[in-house]
């Protein structure tokens, strides 16, 4: 008689596994390596600007060019994960983050670091929702929003790394430095990913290949044995095929563009704040090398916020918590620019970004 094994409920029934926390710990390395390299053209900024002669309106496309590769790599590459695998996209991503972040090191012209930072955004954005899926398609539906938020945390924990790191490190050794550790750092990792990061095994079930592989995962995380003849299954979920179109019909117009607008806005403040705070601080008359300890407070508090939010939420008024936060971020926005060089005040004030903008 044939029995079934559904993959999702085993993984609910069985308790958290040593090898479910490594696959947790891989993506959450990855996140944070994404982080440091996100965060590198913030703390050399400055230092570009004088290698290239650059004013800081010159800036921009350098900034920019990683947010727009990051923009194209989340929405193509996810896509690209469910066709070829998450573990070869995973790969792919960082490969093509470390070869672009540690050709920066060696560019000769701000041309040449607008492309690289294109392509190393490709890898950053690309690899971010893969991550996701694989960590709550390994983990149990009881504590699959804290391991996605825990992995998540890896962005700004990365970026808090950069900034130490840039801060006590690239006045011996550059701003070219900082991108050979960017670069170097996830090639090292990429062997480890390797050897050891599993492919996801709802979509090894979903293809129908590979059936074997999983049953010895599963008996890897749950230690029980799974029956060789048991047919391995996964929650089917009818979706209907639909287009962006279809948000704005039936009355959900008005909601989809109160979603869009203030993720939009919110967005570009949080790019434009991590981005640019290093430049401001030593443009405004702070010492280089304290700059970078700027984006080092506002990810602190950030990721110091986010772990007591992501357990409240559920329990607070979402609508009021995202307008005091919002409001909390325009106010903050207009004292920085008032604070002249009250460094004390200023570095508050950017703790309070953390809160109301990176929140």
């Amino acid at each position: 008689m044939s029995t079934t094994c559904s993959i999702p409920d085993t993984l609910d029934h069985a308790p958290l596994s040593s090898y479910q926390v490594l696959v947790f710990s891989l993506c959450f390395l990855v996140a944070m390596l994404d982080g440091f390299d996100t965060q590198a053209i913030a703390y050399t900024a400055p230092a570009l600007m004088t290698e290239f002669n650059l004013a800081p309106g010159e800036l921009a496309p350098v900034m920019t060019s990683g947010v727009i590769g990051m923009a194209i790599g989340a929405m193509t590459l996810g896509l690209l994960g469910d066709r070829v695998g998450r573990r070869p996209a995973i790969l792919g991503a960082v490969f093509l983050l470390a070869c672009a972040t540690l050709a920066t090191a060696f560019a000769q012209h701000v041309t040449h670091i607008v492309m690289l930072r294109f392509l190393a955004g490709l890898g950053m954005g690309g690899a971010t929702p893969l991550l996701l899926a694989l960590a709550a398609e390994y983990g149990p539906a009881r504590h699959r929003g804290a391991i996605t938020t825990g992995v998540l945390l890896g962005l700004p924990g990365g970026a808090i790394l950069g900034g130490l790191l840039a801060a006590k490190l690239m006045p011996h050794i550059g701003w070219q430095g900082i991108y050979v550790i960017g670069g170097i750092a996830p090639l090292a990792l990429l062997i480890v990913l390797a050897v050891l990061l599993p492919e996801s095994m709802q979509l090894q079930v979903t293809k129908g290949i590979h059936a074997d592989r999983v049953r010895r995962t599963l008996q890897r995380i749950t230690r029980q044995p799974v029956p060789e003849h048991a047919r391995l299954t996964i929650h089917e979920q009818t979706v209907s095929k639909a287009s962006v179109g279809a948000l704005f019909t039936g009355g959900l117009a008005r909601s989809t563009v109160a979603v869009w607008l203030p993720y939009l806005f919110n967005w570009v403040a949080w790019f434009m704040l991590l981005s640019w705070l290093p430049t401001v601080l030593k443009s405004a008359g702070l010492a280089a090398d304290l700059a970078p300890y700027g984006t080092v407070t506002v990810n602190a508090v950030f990721i110091a916020c986010a772990i007591p939010l992501s357990i409240l939420l559920p329990r607070l008024n979402t609508r009021s918590i995202l307008l005091a936060m919002l409001a909390t971020g325009i106010v903050v926005a207009f004292s920085l620019g008032l604070a002249g060089q009250q460094w004390p005040l200023v570095f508050v004030l950017i703790g309070l970004a953390g809160f109301g903008i990176g929140g």
